[in-house]
């Protein structure tokens, strides 16, 4: 039967189009084939095809199908959503409504439990949420305008007036923390990521300098007034979100690397 294109339809297809550019770009994002994904997500490589050109509407169901088998983050969830005339599956709360008390105070007790050592709660963009006292030790000294909300801690760590003048090892930090944005970057195809990138590597290149032989994870080397603080950390992330602002959130809990710096912090503590 032949297609009427009224009005509705042509905005049909322009929809079918456009919500079959972004999985094509996600699928490519992934470096996946359509053969590939197909055989993931259960479906035929030919509705695969018809689905990036446009030919076919995918269902709610097919795009979070997909989604899931190409790991787009919940943001993007929702624009697939919306690019294909759906309405968003996601919510995205204030860390402070009701509905996410309970996870709010999971990440407080995370952040009490962890004293005296530094722990933070940072979104996807590395602006700080929440932190514990510990961190007010770290970030002595740095410019109050780099403090004032919302606070960075790639920017604030890279900075001349931040941390950097104090971090031993900060060629290597910075490669690190750096790259940990460019991989975020690139996975979510995020435009703020991209900048924040663009806008930390423009702070400076500083010397190389080799790491210890000995290290088996990368600390970071503070100095804190002739004491040598050396810290590591562990990222920790809720992993069943299905709220935009929880799924964004993570927690960058930081341990001393040897027993100076132990001691130093349970000082501090007690």
């Amino acid at each position: 039967m032949q297609r009427r294109l009224g009005t509705l339809d042509v905005m049909s297809v322009t929809d079918d189009a456009q919500v079959g550019g972004l999985l094509r770009m996600w699928r490519e994002r992934r470096r996946l084939s359509q053969l590939e994904l197909s055989a993931r997500a259960g479906v035929s490589s030919r509705h695969l095809s018809f689905l990036e050109t446009g030919r076919s509407r995918p269902t709610p169901q097919m795009i979070d199908r997909l989604a899931t088998q190409l790991d787009v983050p919940l943001r993007e969830r929702n624009q697939l959503l919306l690019s294909a005339g759906f309405a968003p599956a996601h919510p995205e709360r204030s860390i402070r409504s009701p509905e996410l008390y309970a996870v709010s105070v999971a990440f407080q007790r995370i952040l009490d439990a962890h004293m005296p050592f530094p722990a933070l709660v940072l979104d996807r963009w590395w602006n700080i949420v929440d932190r514990n006292p510990a961190t007010d030790v770290v970030l002595r000294g740095c410019a109050s305008h780099l403090l004032e909300p919302p606070v960075n801690a790639v920017l604030v760590t890279l900075h001349p007036e931040g941390l950097a003048p104090r971090i031993r090892n900060l060629a290597q930090w910075r490669t690190h923390l750096l790259g940990q944005v460019r991989s975020r970057a690139e996975h979510t195809g995020d435009a703020r990521l991209h900048q924040l990138v663009r806008d930390a590597s423009a702070l400076g290149e500083v010397e190389e300098s080799a790491g210890s032989a000995t290290d088996v994870v990368l600390p970071l080397e503070l100095d804190r007034g002739g004491d040598i603080l050396r810290l590591f950390s562990i990222a920790a992330a809720l992993q069943s979100a299905t709220d935009i602002t929880i799924d964004e959130l993570h927690i960058e809990a930081f341990y001393p690397a040897d027993q100076a710096t132990a001691a130093w912090f349970g000082r501090l503590g007690s």
